[in-house]
């Protein structure tokens, strides 16, 4: 597939009414990434912990300048600005009908002047070199047609000594027989997913230093199991079509699947780029 095909593959999805009801209605609402369960099994809680679990991680956030890529609905924008002071957040996202949500959602919680909302894809970003003090992202870049152009962006977007925090769904390194997971590469359109490994190679060409990886990857089989609980109990909730719905049930199985099996990974990566 090539890049402008992908692209829009992943704007026609989200961008779609039935993936618009499922996650705003099955999701969280304003997240659209895997939580960080443990005492909780609450969607909504869960996922908002990864955000919190993520920010700590920054230190003092005041005067900082953040670029999320693959914002979604902005609810860790929201969270970043509103719960661990960031100075100013820029989202980028590539579907227009989530984009309008979190200019909806923002301007609800009264935080326009510090939370913009750009339409774009992030691996053409409409920003000038060494724009902001953190980039980060949630469960975004698996969806990139060329990931190394992503990772070219944000190397150029990034200040010297800036900050890149982010979480992705992933395959285990050195997996060697990948047949397993033909369906998920099916579902996003893509003949493969990223690694750790492929992350601290890549990352490292442009200059960037491992600050932490933090290996979480049971969470990612909790994650989307329990989405798929909540799905199948709320059915009658959601305005998506039957068909839709029993799409998605079955796709969030085989993220289940793969990740019990030991074939799928997920974490916190943070690396900081060289001054």
């Amino acid at each position: 597939m090539t890049v402008d095909a992908g692209v829009a593959t992943a704007r026609d999805y989200y961008d779609s009414a039935d993936a618009d009801d499922f996650y705003h209605t099955i999701w969280g609402g304003e997240d659209i990434h895997v939580g960080l369960y443990g005492e909780t099994q609450d969607i909504r809680t869960a996922s908002r912990r990864t955000v919190d679990h993520m920010a700590a991680r920054l230190g003092d956030l005041s005067g900082k300048k953040i670029l999320d890529i693959g914002a979604g609905y902005g609810g860790g924008a929201r969270r970043l600005v509103s719960q661990h002071g960031a100075g100013h957040v820029t989202c980028l996202n590539i579907a227009p009908r989530e984009n309008d949500r979190n200019r909806e959602l923002t301007g609800a919680a009264g935080l326009n002047d510090r939370i913009d909302v750009v339409d774009g894809s992030f691996d053409d970003l409409p920003f000038d070199a060494d724009s902001f003090d953190i980039v980060w992202s949630q469960d975004a870049i698996l969806h990139a047609p060329d990931r190394k152009a992503v990772l070219d962006e944000v190397a150029r977007v990034l200040k010297p000594g800036g900050e890149f925090l982010f979480t992705d769904p992933m395959q285990a390194d050195g997996l060697t027989d990948t047949s397993d997971l033909q369906p998920i590469y099916d579902r996003i359109h893509l003949p493969d997913l990223a690694s750790f490994a492929f992350y601290r190679e890549e990352l490292g060409k442009r200059g960037f230093d491992v600050v932490e990886i933090e290996n979480h990857t049971p969470q990612l089989a909790n994650h989307y199991g329990r989405v798929a609980e909540e799905l199948d109990a709320r059915r009658d909730e959601v305005k998506a079509s039957d068909a839709f719905v029993d799409r998605m049930l079955k796709g969030l199985s085989y993220w289940v699947e793969g990740g019990r099996a030991g074939k799928l990974a997920w974490g916190i990566m943070h690396f900081r780029k060289r001054g």
